[in-house]
């Protein structure tokens, strides 16, 4: 049974109750796999990276699988590209909140559709997958300094380190999976961060942690050799180095560095 995301961000949980931990979000337009049910939950898969968890039923719209096979067949290249837009439903002049990220099907100058409705939203809140490049990666990265930290987040009003790197890189055509540990497994390895270059994400484990380099538990992107944009208590850009994070607080680290790795 397939489901469709019709609210703006829908948590997803790692039990089936609301008080259990939030793992992660789903976005409006995105579409599940259910794999299991109670009288009020769901557990299912994102079909856009895999994570599977419970979400309240009532979060969630079925789609039967005709309409399934005809939205995923429909031009979803369009993205929210800020960290918030609003989209106004032609039906009833209705607002709805779109966090960046968030693919638009059926896009053309300024509008687009959902199973039969119809929004409309600002041209200049969306665009199609950017190139990667030093200059696009600052100015599209700088609009998302300063949002706090939510574990399992992945919107403007709260993300978490792999939740802000997974919205950032989609942005430009590159689909991650959501943790930092599954993150890490792909890409092209870089040996020395004198080799690095701006876009190539960067993998630590936290520098308390005493632990072996596989025990990944934290990523940011790099903005150059020796600046790292990253979310930790905040979206910030901080000094690295060979050995990790500087804190531009303490000046002390605050997670090694393990791996650096190009997509």
């Amino acid at each position: 049974m397939k489901q469709l995301v019709l609210h703006s961000v829908v948590p997803v949980r790692r039990e089936d109750k609301e008080t259990a931990e939030q793992t992660t979000q789903l976005l409006f337009g995105e579409t599940c796999e259910v794999l299991d049910q109670t009288d009020r939950w769901l557990k299912i898969t994102n079909e856009t990276d895999g994570q599977q968890g419970w979400v309240d039923k009532k979060m969630l719209s079925p789609i039967s699988e005709e309409e399934y096979k005809s939205y995923i067949s429909s031009d979803r290249s369009a993205l929210v590209c800020y960290p918030m837009a609003y989209a106004v439903s032609e039906g009833n002049n209705q607002t709805f909140p779109l966090t960046a990220g968030t693919r638009l099907a059926n896009y053309n100058n300024g509008h687009f559709s959902i199973l039969g409705a119809s929004f409309r939203i600002d041209p200049a809140m969306v665009s199609t997958p950017k190139q990667l490049t030093a200059e696009s990666l600052q100015h599209t990265a700088r609009f998302f300094l300063n949002i706090p930290y939510l574990w399992g987040g992945k919107n403007c009003l709260g993300m978490d380190c792999s939740g802000f790197v997974q919205v950032l890189m989609s942005l430009f055509g590159k689909q991650l999976p959501r943790n930092a540990s599954e993150q890490a497994k792909i890409g092209e390895e870089i040996g020395f961060l004198q080799e690095s270059q701006a876009g190539d994400l960067v993998f630590f484990d936290h520098h308390t942690a005493k632990t072996d380099s596989t025990n990944i538990c934290h990523v940011g992107i790099l903005l150059s050799q020796d600046t790292v944009m990253h979310c930790s208590g905040r979206v910030k850009v901080e000094h690295i180095d060979s050995n990790g994070i500087i804190s531009q607080q303490t000046g002390e680290y605050t997670h090694d560095l393990r791996v650096i790795k190009r997509f």
